[in-house]
């Protein structure tokens, strides 16, 4: 038996701030590097302004999974725009379909939000994330630029 197979999985839910110190070790395979007190400190804001991460638990306690929503109200669509920011699925239960119930869930969440559109926004490196992404019925409709801003 695998340590996957050991961990049983929970039904996805939505994250909450106490899952602060999970969240930021699976952003960490993402190559966003950040602490959960940073995450725990930025959580108000962020939750107030109307987004939401959903997360599959295992049932150590441990997260095997995590999808970071924005839901955003832009001026040439008619009703909001549904974005997927930040999805990954832990080392030792990838290609077990948790990515495709992640979005899955993300999808219902957007649609149930009023969310007219959904997106995913995926680093130009992560050239695996993409194919998995198109298998699931996503294109790639535009560029995204990105620039720092100095405070």
């Amino acid at each position: 038996m695998t340590a996957a197979e050991a961990l049983p999985l929970l039904p996805i839910r939505g994250a909450h701030c106490d899952d602060a110190e999970e969240i930021a070790r699976l952003l960490s395979q993402l190559g966003h590097l950040t602490t959960s007190q940073e995450l725990v400190q930025r959580w108000p804001a962020w939750a107030e302004a109307g987004n939401s991460a959903l997360v599959a638990p295992r049932a150590d306690g441990t997260l095997a999974g995590l999808a970071v929503l924005h839901r955003m109200h832009v001026l040439h669509r008619p009703r909001p725009v549904g974005r997927v920011t930040a999805l990954v699925v832990d080392l030792d239960v990838r290609e077990r379909g948790l990515g495709r119930a992640l979005v899955d869930a993300a999808e219902a969440a957007c649609r149930a939000a009023g969310c007219g559109l959904m997106e995913i926004t995926s680093h130009v490196r992560l050239v695996d994330a993409h194919g998995f992404y198109a298998h699931l019925g996503y294109e790639r409709t535009s560029l995204r630029f990105a620039k720092t801003l100095e405070a």
